[in-house]
């Protein structure tokens, strides 16, 4: 070492290396004088410069430019322990983000795009929140990931025991939670309103023990029936799922069609998909490639339906329908869903990222009925008694 600083003390050698690997703030400080010696000038440069270049390769090997923003955790950290299923996630659901957006915005004829807003929370961790608003095939589209640390409140640890799991009741414990989450609500009413979520969280016991389990699922929500579409969409998801087990897509999608049940009306919010939570078998291997061919399935089975639907013509009638369908999506996200009320008390909450599922309009009429054997009672009917679509 002694040697080497020697080496490096010598003025021809240091002034050469200098020129060649430092950037033009570190030969400012040289000639401007520091204070220091010329040998530790020379290393403290070149640790510098070792850095600077190491995080340059971090950021080029894992080309943050495809994502829409970059990632919540430090790019070296990500790519530093690749077998950490915190870190695989993240990865995951930015790549899922920016995939969805991208091929959203491919589809709106006038160049609408997203609004990318990246926010980090005080409590630990940090989201990217993308919308696209007043689009003229998108009215709004919001797609949100968020990486977030902290402590469950015990209401949220009772919920969990619920549920089967083995957490002590009455106390606050160390949490992570990681999750791509995007609700469409597309203009034309002949286009479908889609939603997904996919999700992976660890939690620790008072003992110190972790546990993970993944969740997700996506559904669809036609204003009007097309069973044509009803079926593409439902075997892209079953074929996603027969990947990995073939018993997945009948018991997630029955799970699908219980969970989406606008109770105090008898009627589902969508014609269902796939929906599951708490999967944390055979192994954290297996289960994050199923999650991963679930998120992967989203645009297959959706994009074809905007593409085939987004020019029909339509009028009042229709639109009038579409606005009192959004008000039944709303009642089930503000009463119902779990996520959204999980969002809403979890402490640090960021409310305009968890209201982003709602739609800029929607509509309540006084004991709506559609008329009988109309297209919009053709939809309500397979709404009140859901069926098998492949």
């Amino acid at each position: 070492m002694n040697a080497l600083r020697h080496t490096l003390s010598l003025a021809s050698l240091s002034t050469f290396q200098l020129l060649r690997r430092s950037k033009g703030q570190h030969i400012r400080g040289f000639l401007l004088g520091t204070g220091l010696g010329l040998t530790t000038f020379s290393v403290v440069t070149y640790a510098d410069a070792a850095a600077a270049e190491d995080h340059a390769k971090v950021k080029q090997t894992l080309d943050t430019s495809r994502f829409m923003a970059e990632p919540i955790t430090d790019c070296k950290a990500l790519l530093a322990d690749k077998d950490n299923m915190r870190h695989r996630m993240e990865l995951l659901i930015l790549e899922i983000q920016a995939e969805v957006c991208r091929a959203l915005e491919a589809e709106e004829n006038c160049g609408q795009r997203f609004e990318v807003d990246r926010w980090e929370r005080a409590e630990g961790g940090g989201g990217i929140t993308c919308v696209l608003q007043d689009g003229d095939v998108f009215e709004k589209a919001g797609v949100n990931i968020s990486v977030v640390t902290g402590w469950l409140p015990p209401a949220a640890v009772e919920q969990m025991r619920a549920r089967g799991k083995k957490l002590n009741s009455g106390k606050k414990l160390p949490f992570y939670a990681s999750g791509v989450s995007a609700v469409i609500h597309p203009r034309n009413p002949h286009v479908p309103t889609i939603h997904f979520n996919y999700r992976y969280f660890e939690v620790e016991t008072a003992k110190g023990e972790k546990q993970w389990w993944f969740g997700g699922g996506t559904d669809l929500t036609p204003y009007y029936l097309c069973e044509k579409d009803a079926n593409h969409f439902h075997q892209t998801l079953k074929s996603a799922c027969d990947e990995h087990d073939a018993t997945y897509y009948p018991r997630f999608k029955k799970w699908c069609d219980d969970y989406f049940r606008i109770k105090h009306r008898n009627e589902s919010r969508g014609i269902g998909g796939i929906f599951f939570d708490d999967v944390d078998t055979p192994n954290q291997e297996s289960a994050f490639k199923f999650v991963s061919s679930c998120a992967k399935a989203v645009i297959p089975s959706y994009m074809p339906l905007v593409r085939k639907n987004k020019n029909r013509e339509y009028g009042s009638n229709e639109r009038q329908w579409q606005l009192l369908r959004r008000g039944r999506y709303v009642e089930f996200n503000l009463i119902y869903d779990r996520g959204t009320k999980f969002g809403l008390y979890t402490p640090g909450a960021r409310y305009e990222s968890i209201l982003m599922s709602l739609p800029l309009h929607a509509r309540w009429e006084y004991m709506h009925e559609p008329k009988s054997k109309s297209e919009e009672s053709k939809l309500l009917k397979v709404l009140r008694n859901p069926k098998e679509w492949v």
